[in-house]
């Protein structure tokens, strides 16, 4: 007889947005490396099927206690606190509530409530443990830097994609909306390509319903300024696709209005691609200035053009800025050692109390 598939689990880690976000990324990159410590799934509607995992149908039935006697459930949205709370209170499960803060502003009564109720906190980033009112063990995102590397023949990966070779190519991924300065960044570009004919750059992303009019915009003025052939929008590709789109760039650009934290920098960086972004989210601690890329003010689209302009002006800096990228993430932004950060805490979570 097959016992409940939560029954040998210590750890749940739930994804309950059905769409490809910056914390699906984090859950699908990360609990494949923490399982091979511990006994962790992730749950949710829309999963890889490498991750470790279990359905949702499948929570409600599991047993009050795990094999540890208490679960961990690890939450990273609103939703999923209140799914824990939910499981713990009313269904009476044995849980020990955990959430990971990203948030780099005030947050609502809510959210306030909520992670009162938690018995432990983890923020992304210092200046994300500034905004917490409950003491909170900082843990950074990494990066699994065998999966971004940097390309073997980028000329030849360009063909493959169908992306132009003939000179510099700038990128700039993730939703497209105006939190995400996908506009300034298309600015800065239909600027950078008049000033570099040789040039292009890629939008890659979806933009949701209410920001479909906004997607639309940012097209209309691409094709006035006749750069439809050379200023590309892609779709979004699933997340194990992405290190190709990375590899086929000389520049990433990072040109968010506002970010919790931001996995796109470390992961161009990993695949040996420069960045140039904005000071927001955890970008100054991720970006070194003249060694990684440049940094530049959030929404100044004369800056962005001209740092994009000197990113690619010298091939040789370039080279050492691409050699460089790859080396700080290797040294600073270890996935292994982010699964490791939070593996103990798990630990001392599952601990007799």
């Amino acid at each position: 007889m097959t016992g409940h598939p939560l029954d040998a689990t210590d750890v749940i880690a739930p994804n309950f947005k059905k769409r490809l976000s910056g914390v699906t990324a984090t859950i699908v990159r990360l609990v494949p490396v923490q399982a091979r410590d511990i006994a962790i799934r992730a749950t949710g509607p829309v999963l890889p099927a490498h991750v470790p995992q279990v359905p949702l149908s499948a929570l409600p039935t599991m047993s009050r206690r795990g094999p540890s006697g208490a679960r961990v459930w690890h939450a990273r949205r609103n939703v999923e606190m209140i799914g824990g709370l939910a499981l713990k209170y009313l269904l009476g499960k044995r849980l020990r509530l955990m959430f990971t803060s990203a948030s780099q502003r005030q947050q609502s009564w809510l959210t306030r409530w909520l992670i009162r109720r938690m018995d432990a906190v983890v923020a992304t980033s210092s200046r994300t443990a500034a905004y917490l009112q409950v003491p909170a063990q900082v843990v950074m995102h990494g990066i699994d830097t065998t999966d971004f590397t940097p390309p073997e023949d980028r000329a030849a990966l360009r063909d493959r994609l169908g992306v132009p070779d003939a000179g510099p190519v700038f990128g700039c991924y993730g939703r497209i909306r105006a939190q995400k300065g996908t506009d300034a960044f298309v600015e800065a570009m239909i600027a950078v390509l008049r000033d570099r004919p040789d040039a292009a750059a890629l939008v890659m992303g979806r933009a949701t319903d209410m920001h479909r009019a906004f997607e639309a915009g940012l097209r209309r003025k691409v094709e006035a300024a006749g750069l439809s052939d050379r200023l590309l929008f892609k779709p979004e590709v699933p997340t194990e696709a992405m290190a190709d789109w990375y590899r086929v760039l000389d520049v990433y650009v990072a040109p968010q209005r506002w970010e919790g934290f931001g996995l796109t920098p470390i992961e161009a960086m990993a695949c040996g691609v420069p960045v140039v972004a904005t000071r927001v989210g955890a970008f100054e601690d991720l970006v070194v200035p003249g060694e990684t890329g440049l940094l530049i003010d959030p929404d100044d689209v004369p800056a962005m053009t001209r740092a994009c302009l000197e990113a690619v002006s010298d091939p040789a800096r370039l080279d050492r800025w691409r050699a460089g990228s790859r080396a700080h993430v290797e040294a600073r932004f270890s996935l292994t050692a982010e699964a490791e950060a939070l593996n103990a805490i798990y630990r001392r979570l599952l601990a007799p109390q």
